[in-house]
């Protein structure tokens, strides 16, 4: 894993140049649910500046060394580009950043421009509050601090946003890991609409499992040991339904972020 973190510090800083400010590490490798079997390594590189489309190309380029690569972590890897103006602060207007995908198919392993959710409101949370710095200056001192209620309307609109098309269209949730990585994530979001804070997934499962009238101890516990299957939709989906009613009693002014 370390030896896949140096590569793309070593790519990126090599391609970037003076625009290379520095690279961090989020998501469950900085908020202590890391789990060597199942989860990735989530990252960001800061620029200086906006790239233009032949740094993205090369950044492009380079990604695909990596991922050709024979360790189990090439293509485990999630991460973006992401400008030092843009860090500051989250603004769906100014969104569209340059993003890879785990896995192999199609589509992932390869940088894409593309639009960051609501979502990364709370991953800059964790980012500035817990980030892991690999090269670079404080995240403190390059991300504003994240209002509770700011984290709870992140909560809200991503969970209308995510749970809609699936309500929609069951069969996305035809991957196991998928499946199991919903519930846990659903979990959090309830756990912040509660709390306006961030905690793991594991911790907010665990909290779930309790604060909810045990309805969904035996769903959750499945998800916590990654043993979802499509027997288990149906669930799932009444559990989707229930954050959304749920999410009803946290109603903000200007909620849609």
């Amino acid at each position: 894993m370390n030896a896949i973190v140096h590569a793309i510090l070593s790519g990126a800083q090599k391609v970037l140049g003076d625009g290379f400010l520095g690279m961090y590490l989020y998501g469950s490798l900085a908020s202590g649910d890391f789990d060597p079997q199942n989860s990735d390594i989530d990252f960001v590189v800061v620029t200086v500046t906006e790239l233009s489309t032949e740094t993205i190309s090369a950044l492009t380029a380079m990604h695909a060394r990596i991922a050709a690569g024979r360790s189990k972590w090439a293509t485990e890897i999630e991460g973006s580009y992401i400008p030092q103006h843009a860090l500051r602060r989250y603004d769906p207007a100014h969104a569209q950043h340059p993003h890879i995908y785990r896995g192999t198919g199609e589509g992932e392993s390869r940088l894409i421009v593309m639009q960051h959710d609501s979502d990364w409101v709370v991953q800059r949370h964790i980012l500035r509050e817990h980030g892991v710095v690999v090269v670079g200056p404080d995240p403190r001192t390059l991300i504003d601090p994240i209002h509770p209620d700011d984290l709870r309307r992140a909560g809200l609109t991503f969970a209308r946003q995510w749970c809609t098309p699936i309500l929609r269209d069951p069969d996305l949730l035809r991957h196991d890991g998928y499946h199991a990585y919903i519930v846990v994530t659903l979990c959090r979001i309830l756990y912040t609409l509660e709390h306006a804070a961030i905690v793991s997934k594991p911790v907010a499962a665990r909290w779930a499992q309790r604060a909810h009238a045990g309805r969904w101890t035996a769903l959750i516990e499945r998800a916590l040991a990654w043993d979802m299957h499509w027997d288990n939709v149906d669930e799932t989906l009444d559990f989707m339904r229930y954050t959304l009613e749920h999410s009803h009693h946290w109603e903000l002014p200007g909620d849609e972020i």
